[in-house]
């Protein structure tokens, strides 16, 4: 997990993966992991695949207090996660949204549980008072993430999106910080 002062460390539990800020050369992997949801998941309401150019203006909308980490391994990004401002009313400014993506051969190592608990201490770290986690209301693993990560259910969009032809849920988790 990365420190306060963003440098580096090992994962306990997992001594290979480590949690740190991403860097510009993890874009096209950053992307590389949305894209394959984007494509075939309901897990991101995008329905079309992130270019190069936007996963590049992406990364720039996201430091300062709305940074982005990933989970390396030898290298290789295992997955990333965000904060992103929740709404753009100036009351909203204390709330702040997460995302979280692990490649599909990553998952179930904790990996989703680290970047997780990185970004709520990243949220605390910058002053943030509320972390809101929109998850889609069928993914049940994402639900159990954060939950595991002290979120709550606070509320339940009912067909707010939709993709593959299916009507789509949301689920609304909260966590104060």
């Amino acid at each position: 997990m990365t420190g306060s002062t963003g440098h580096a460390r090992p994962v306990a539990r997992f001594p290979p993966v480590e949690i740190r800020p991403a860097h510009v050369e993890d874009s096209e992997a950053i992307r590389a992991i949305y894209n394959v949801e984007v494509l075939g998941s309901t897990v991101t309401f995008d329905l079309v695949p992130r270019t190069s150019e936007a996963q590049r203006a992406w990364m720039d909308e996201h430091g300062g207090a709305y940074p982005v980490v990933v989970a390396t391994d030898g290298g290789r990004v295992l997955g990333f996660a965000s904060l992103s401002p929740y709404r753009p009313r100036p009351a909203y400014s204390t709330t702040v949204e997460d995302s979280v993506y692990v490649a599909a051969d990553a998952r179930g190592r904790g990996v989703g549980k680290s970047l997780v608990t990185e970004v709520v201490h990243l949220a605390s770290v910058h002053g943030f008072h509320s972390v809101i986690a929109r998850i889609a209301g069928h993914h049940d693993v994402s639900i159990a993430l954060h939950r595991g990560c002290g979120f709550e259910l606070v509320g339940v969009e009912r067909e707010v999106g939709r993709k593959f032809g299916r009507w789509l849920d949301v689920a609304v988790m909260q966590r104060l910080v």
